[in-house]
């Protein structure tokens, strides 16, 4: 898959093998930071949002993925380390998506720069939360797809003779969630008072 040959271009793949097996062994986890702000997990971060079509949507700011990318590798690279020192996240944009029945999503589409940040942070913390995961949940996650689930579903059908589906939809998940316990959950993976996940979160709730 390409988000392997990119993790292998830029040397990242056995720093985030590691995360993920000292996850699995339950570890807890310090200084994630300098991998976080790394030139390397930047300009992953960099390529792999290049590839997502959403980064051509500008935010509050105006600015999309073009307006950053004739920036040097060293220029783009010492600004959002910068920017880490002290990070304060810009206002996001709202934009409403009409749905299949009628009614309208909000959508908050955060600046080209924030998108960024938050790339160099999934990069770094996704491993260790994919080792706390239940193994049979598939949806919105790396490495994984709906051709994963639907092999579970055959496999259980063939061996363990179930023939019910359960569809269950959460409405407004999100905008009912706890967030109290949310949070908590995320401050419980690993050790977030050395990581900068700390402030990135404290960021978030502002």
């Amino acid at each position: 898959m390409q988000a392997l040959r990119n993790w292998e271009y830029y040397g990242m793949t056995e720093s985030f093998t590691d995360l993920y097996e000292r996850a699995t062994r339950k570890e807890s986890f310090s200084k994630l930071y300098e991998m976080i702000a790394s030139r390397e997990n930047i300009l992953l971060a960099y390529r792999t949002m290049k590839s997502n079509k959403g980064s051509k949507t500008p935010g509050t700011d105006g600015r999309t993925i073009k307006d950053i990318e004739n920036q040097a590798e060293n220029e783009l690279v010492e600004e959002i380390q910068t920017q880490l020192r002290n990070y304060r996240p810009k206002k996001v944009r709202r934009k409403l998506i009409e749905k299949d029945n009628g009614k309208w999503r909000p959508l908050g589409i955060p600046c080209i720069l924030d998108r960024l940040i938050q790339q160099c942070f999934k990069q770094v913390l996704e491993p260790i939360a994919e080792a706390q995961f239940y193994n049979h949940s598939y949806g919105f996650r790396p490495l994984r797809s709906a051709h994963h689930a639907m092999a579970r579903v055959q496999f259980l059908i063939n061996q363990a003779a179930m023939h019910f589906v359960v569809d269950i939809d959460i409405q407004g998940f999100f905008d009912n969630v706890n967030h109290t316990l949310l949070m908590k959950q995320l401050w419980n993976i690993g050790d977030t008072g050395q990581t900068g996940f700390g402030v990135y979160l404290e960021n978030a709730k502002s």
